[in-house]
């Protein structure tokens, strides 16, 4: 019965919140802003972030890193992340949609691409995924809905970390413009 109620409220967050904005393949050139999404559990998480700011000065791109970080954080353990663009797990709330503050700096980046190289499709990736307005959309695992313009999966032989998944898509892009 919870199983059902929490995806009842999903589903009305996502309708509430998702942008109506048509996305689409767009040339590198068009882009002017970013943001991306990384996972500071992945093994390559500063290689990642390094070739993430890289990226952005190399294409004069004014770009956001947002960071998940759900792990159990002790007492003597510090944030390796800005509070401000890291959503924690206490920043969802009990259907696992992030808290206002963080979607609106998501928003208020207006940003013309979306990269999340999250691996998997749980609910928070989801949700800012689908409620940001970005034109290109960028993603590891399709969503519902074909919510990614572009996909670019593990391979069934082996699961590739964030930083070797980003160099793939620079390749794409590069293509792409």
């Amino acid at each position: 019965m919870f199983e059902f109620i929490k995806d009842f409220a999903r589903k009305q967050a996502l309708k509430k919140y998702a942008s109506k904005e048509p996305t689409g393949i767009t040339p590198i050139e068009q882009i002017r802003s970013a943001v991306a999404f990384i996972n500071v559990e992945d093994t390559s998480f500063d290689l990642c972030k390094d070739a993430i700011l890289a990226f952005y000065r190399e294409h004069g791109i004014k770009g956001e890193i947002f960071f998940f970080d759900f792990r159990k954080i002790g007492s003597e353990e510090r944030l390796i992340t800005s509070i401000t663009t890291t959503v924690l797990r206490r920043d969802l709330n009990w259907f696992g949609r992030p808290n206002r503050e963080k979607i609106d700096l998501m928003l208020n980046t207006n940003a013309d691409l979306f990269i999340s190289l999250i691996k998997g499709t749980e609910f928070p990736i989801e949700f800012m995924a689908k409620c940001s307005r970005a034109k290109f959309k960028i993603g590891r695992e399709q969503l519902p809905g074909g919510t990614f313009d572009l996909v670019v999966a593990d391979s069934p032989e082996k699961a590739f970390s964030q930083a070797e998944v980003f160099r793939e898509i620079k390749k794409y892009l590069a293509k792409i413009g």
